[in-house]
């Protein structure tokens, strides 16, 4: 199946060993996409925080551009996905500000959003049975030994009519994809708390309060390791706080490594943490 693919600012800078790992794992698993031509920012949290149509409005663009091409849309990110889904919902709904966001942006681009393409991550299409059947079938290197945290974050799983894959209190598709790579998630209450998010500048001291937080409660649970989906989560986990360091996985990098894909090496030298420690420790280096 081939979708549309949304990689957002983060994948082609900060994060772009998520992007990278991303296109690997959906190769290696048969599921094609293509990068979305002329894409713009989803606005993320400036546009959310500052204004209510723009943060409807550039979405909306992007959606358009995806129901030209009569895909459905990747977004790996979890900010672009949530902005993604929340704009296709208000308009479904009929909401008004919605409505004239869609209005303006067909008067400008000349494309219109019906809504006949939807947004999807990169967990909702991955972690449905006969996907994770076939995970487990291409397993190469299992990942025997590591204990890992799933971390979803706040953005991801909320709010519901935005994330209708999964539950928005006790998601479970990251664990499933983790333990179907050989991993041993840990059970932990922390999976869908905020990690501070676009703060790290503005209340820096609450961000580094949050993160630590976040990785010492992992550690009680047995974690040596957290898994995100969102290049924010990431860089918060790695770099934001004193307490309890540990190395920070993007989902599709555990399992490129347990599918044995090449390229894993750069992967990982982005790291503010580096994981080839715990790699090295459990043969998985």
């Amino acid at each position: 199946m081939k979708y549309g693919y949304y990689p957002g600012c983060s994948l082609h800078s900060t994060g772009r060993e998520y992007d990278l790992s991303t296109r690997a794992v959906l190769g290696r698993l048969g599921l094609e996409v293509e990068e979305l031509k002329g894409w713009n920012c989803c606005g993320a949290t400036s546009a959310h925080s500052t204004s209510d149509f723009l943060a409807l409005a550039l979405p909306m663009r992007n959606l358009a551009l995806a129901e030209a091409q009569g895909r459905d849309l990747l977004a790996p990110c979890a900010a672009c996905y949530s902005g993604l889904r929340q704009a296709a919902a208000a308009l479904e709904a009929g909401e008004g500000r919605a409505l004239v966001a869609e209005e303006e942006q067909r008067r400008i681009t000349g494309r219109p959003f019906t809504g006949r393409v939807r947004a999807r991550h990169p967990l909702e299409v991955l972690s449905v049975p006969d996907a994770v059947a076939g995970l487990k079938r291409a397993v190469r290197r299992p990942l025997k030994g590591l204990k890992v945290a799933a971390y979803y974050g706040c953005l991801l799983v909320r709010p519901p009519r935005a994330a209708a894959f999964e539950d928005p209190e006790q998601p479970r598709s990251m664990e499933r994809l983790l333990s179907a790579a050989g991993a041993e998630p840990v059970e932990w209450s922390y999976r869908t708390d905020c990690c501070g998010a676009g703060l790290a500048f503005s209340r820096p001291a609450l961000v580094g309060e949050l993160c630590s937080r976040l990785r010492v409660e992992a550690r009680r649970a047995g974690a040596e390791a957290l898994s995100t989906a969102c290049p924010l989560c990431q860089t918060n986990l790695e770099s934001r706080g004193a307490e309890g360091r540990l190395p920070v996985f993007y989902f599709t990098e555990l399992l490129g490594l347990a599918l044995d894909l090449g390229g894993r090496g750069s992967w990982f030298r982005r790291h503010l943490v580096s994981p080839r420690p715990l790699l090295s420790r459990l043969g998985l280096g």
